[in-house]
């Protein structure tokens, strides 16, 4: 998580706080447009929030 974080300040010009929310809002359209994948996405941010 802290990567795709740190791409989104450096190649979007992000601040963190602006990445973060990015984030969370992908992960939560992703989850509304294909709720099969919901378990999925939680699963993977909830891996990477580990590692923060």
């Amino acid at each position: 998580m802290n990567e795709l974080v740190d791409r989104l300040i450096k190649e979007a010009n992000l601040s963190p706080d602006q990445a973060q929310k990015a984030i969370k809002t992908i992960a939560d359209f992703v989850k509304e447009r294909f709720p099969m994948l919901g378990g999925a996405v939680d699963q993977i941010f909830a891996a990477g929030n580990k590692e923060d």
